[in-house]
This record gives C-alpha cells, structure tokens and sequence, in this order.
C-alpha cells in the first residue's frame, strides 16, 4: 500500500505566519501516523483564472515558495495549475480525486478553508467526505501579528500586500514571519552610480514591489555572502526616470575605482534582497549633487538599520 500522506491546501503565496502554524500541524499528524507531508500550491493564483483583472500581485515565486514550504515542515510540494478543468470540479469530486491519488491520513486547513467550483466546499463539508473516505480534518485556529501601531491583525497574504503596498515593510515582516524579499537577477542599468561613487545592483524582480522609496536590506549573494544594503524602488525623478526600478547598494561589497564585486560578473547573477525596514519616501532633488550627499545620508541610515535589526532577530 502506498505510504499516506497529511495533506494542506492553498494559495500559500508569501509562506507567511499562518502557514507556518498549518505545516506545524501537519508536520504533527505525519510525525504521529508515519505518513508524508504534502502541501498543494495553487500557482499562479486562481484569480488569474476566474478574474484575471483581479489577480493579487505575487509575493512569492513558485520555486521559492517551494523551498520555504519545504523547510517549514513539508516532505513534498505539488503545484496545482488552476485549469478551468480543476476549476470547475465539484467540492466532492475534487476531494475524492485528491483521497485516490494521496491516501491522506488527514488533511489540514484553516477554518476558512473553501474549495471546489464556487467555493462551495468548506471544512464541514471536508469533515463529512473524511468520515466516508477514510481521514480526518484538523482545523488551525488563525494566526494573528502586532504591528508597530499595536494594532492586531491576522496572518493572511491579502494584509501582507496592503502592508507591502503601503511601504511597512517592518509589519509586513511580523505577518509573514521573516522580512519580505525581492529576488532577482543583476542586469544592465544606467550606471550612473558607479560615477558619483555609489554603485547600485540592477535587479529586475518578478514579485510585488513596495512602495517608492529607499530602504535598508540585508543583500544574500549567490555565493553564499550577505552585505547590508540601501535600497531605492521609484522612477528616479531626479534623473528624469520614467520606470519603475529596484536598485540596491550594496555597502562595503565593491572598492573605488569601480569594479565588479569579486568572483561575480558584471550582470547575469541572482540577488536576494531581505527588506528589514524602511528609510524614506522617494524625492525629486534639485541636483544630482544633492541626491549623492543624500544617498550617503540612506548608506548610513541602512547600514545602522540592518545592523540593529540583525543584533534584535
């Protein structure tokens, strides 16, 4: 008989605080019945399906929502691609197909918990099916965070983005349960900075931007080395930008005169970059003399940042 396995479902984008508590729980029924943890990931969002005008932006990419489901707890991740097919299952056909594929000992969600065509599925419903087909349901109470306003708040990926969004990166970081991060690859920019002596990363993102702004994070590279970081997200207005850009400093990680940061190339290399707080709105200065003196100022800023933030995890 093939080994059963403890099964969780969602969207899971951001791993976030909740999510968290729900891979412990499994992780428990698994651990108690000798079976397998299997988390299922809708990828993209079925949203982008049903109303693709409403489609949340990603906090997450598949890969890396992957390895942190796996390092919370699961043994195995499996996407699921919200086809119109799957999408228009049934609750209890999609239940009954999941049960014959799994063999789920017991299969664990939140109390808000909906599936099958229209959402009509929920948790009692879910109940019910496990008493016919063999498993049980463990409902996870919601996961709440405190914000630096002291408001209390649950753990859901939709507060994490209106966080993001605003630029709270500190909060978002109490929701999701570790910063949020921006991940992506090095590519050619204006190379600008190199000139006035603060070289900045390129890096084209696939996930969610933050607000406009500069902020202090900690920069993991591909090698394994970290630096701290000052990150500006905006158009540049002083230079008369009209994209949207993630360029991140990273301090101490290159030498004047200019050169690539050792043992990297110019472009073309994965950077990983770990919002831990926020420094300033962006602004259109009247000089490119005066950006620089206050590029120097958010140096100093985020380098202080991080190193608080670092000495507090």
């Amino acid at each position: 008989m093939p080994q059963r396995t403890v099964i969780t479902i969602g969207n899971f984008d951001g791993v976030h605080a909740g999510h968290a508590a729900l891979l412990a729980a499994a992780r428990r029924w698994a651990d108690a019945h000798s079976a397998r943890v299997v988390a299922m990931s809708f990828d993209p969002h079925p949203a982008s399906v049903l109303r693709p005008d409403a489609a949340p932006a990603r906090l997450t990419t598949f890969a890396r929502r992957r390895e942190l489901l796996l390092a919370g707890g699961a043994d195995e991740v499996r996407r699921l691609e919200p086809t119109p097919e799957l999408l228009g299952q049934s609750a209890r056909s999609f239940i009954e197909h999941l049960t014959a594929d799994h063999h789920p000992v017991a299969i664990v969600e939140g109390p808000d918990f909906h599936f099958g065509r229209g959402r009509t599925g929920n948790v009692a419903l879910l109940r019910e099916m496990g008493k016919d087909l063999g498993f049980e349901v463990e409902s996870v109470p919601p996961v709440s965070a405190a914000l630096s306003n002291q408001q209390i708040v649950p753990a859901s990926s939709s507060i994490a983005r209106h966080l993001i969004e605003a630029g709270r990166v500190v909060d978002a970081w109490a929701v999701l349960g570790r910063p949020y991060e921006l991940a992506g690859t090095v590519e050619r920019g204006d190379q600008r900075g190199r000139t006035v002596g603060v070289p900045t990363a390129n890096t084209r993102c696939s996930t969610m931007l933050p607000a406009d702004g500069v902020y202090a994070a900690m920069a993991d590279l591909p090698d394994g080395r970290h630096w701290p970081a000052a990150v500006n997200i905006g158009s540049r207005p002083t230079v008369a930008g009209i994209d949207r850009r993630v360029e991140a400093h990273l301090i101490g990680a290159t030498a004047e005169p200019w050169a690539p940061i050792e043992g990297l190339p110019e472009y073309g290399w994965d950077l990983r970059l770990k919002l831990v707080g926020w420094i300033r709105d962006q602004v259109r200065f009247a000089s490119v003399g005066s950006l620089v003196e206050q590029i120097k100022r958010d140096i100093d800023k985020a380098r202080a940042v991080v190193r608080r933030r670092t000495e507090a995890a």
